[in-house]
């Protein structure tokens, strides 16, 4: 299978690149942030065409049947080590570049750090797209905290019960949205920019809902938090104050309850399927 990797070159390319829905073209993305279209070229050695702008060109193959490779451990932007995983083997052909070609890199550790920063005008710019699916959202924020996906507050206009989960399912079906840990629904007045308001909220009802993960690398739960106001069907919707919502806490206490068995339940699945 031919394999060409493009460095640098518009700095558009940047957030093209960044994790899409399903469909969209990467190259047609950059040339609407543009506003010109990206012009390609061939490879030398494969048929696969790359920007003309980039400053450098990887050209090789993978071949399907070969056996995989322990890569890592390498620096994350977790501020921790990858552990070495197994992956396909990438045999280089050709490497091209520019005159006074720049390589392109970034500094990666605990955030927040370079990457962090992308991220954020990543979030920004793909949130009209969110809209288009949800329109009720006003805004998206991932901060620090999380590394990017593992954490996610969302502010919306409440207009009906049960909204907060309309919103956790459509999220954690949209591509890498699938990755996030933790989803914090709150009510349109929350600043989800200022990462101390939804935890000021979340402190007006939460004590100590537990554990939702498991000790097992790469397997455990997920958790929705609704901070949103709730709303009574059949009575015109009105905001209700977080530190006197009884339902809410019953809510809490529901979910202290089932932790430990959902922690069980994720434990005894992995290890059934590693027997």
């Amino acid at each position: 299978m031919p394999v060409s990797i493009f460095l640098d070159g518009d700095p558009v390319f940047t957030f093209a690149t960044a994790p899409l829905p399903d469909g969209l073209d990467e190259f047609l993305l950059a040339g609407y942030l543009r506003k010109k279209s990206v012009e390609l070229v061939k490879c030398e050695t494969n048929d696969l065409e790359v920007p003309a702008n980039a400053d450098f060109i990887i050209e090789g193959y993978v071949d399907p049947t070969e056996p995989l490779r322990d890569e890592g451990p390498f620096g994350d932007h977790t501020g921790y080590y990858t552990l070495p995983e197994p992956y396909p083997v990438f045999h280089v052909t050709a490497i091209t570049h520019r005159k006074d070609a720049v390589y392109p890199a970034t500094i990666v550790g605990i955030p927040p750090m370079e990457d962090f920063y992308i991220g954020g005008a990543s979030v920004k710019l793909f949130l009209p797209i969110f809209k288009m699916n949800f329109p009720e959202i006003v805004d998206i924020a991932l901060p620090a905290e999380g590394v990017f996906h593992n954490l996610v507050f969302v502010s919306i206009r409440k207009t009906y019960p049960m909204q907060a989960y309309k919103i956790m399912h459509g999220l954690w079906g949209m591509g890498q949205m699938m990755f996030t840990k933790y989803i914090v629904v709150v009510d349109d007045d929350v600043n989800v920019e200022d990462r101390l308001a939804p935890v000021a909220a979340i402190h007006d009802v939460v004590d100590g809902a537990g554990i939702l993960d498991s000790q097992l690398a790469g397997h455990g739960g997920r958790l929705l938090i609704q901070m949103s106001s709730f709303a009574t069907p059949g009575v015109p919707y009105a905001k209700s104050d977080h530190r006197n919502n009884r339902d809410r806490r019953r809510d809490v206490q529901q979910l202290k309850r089932a932790i430990p068995s959902v922690r069980r339940n994720t434990e005894d699945s992995f290890n059934e399927v590693h027997k």
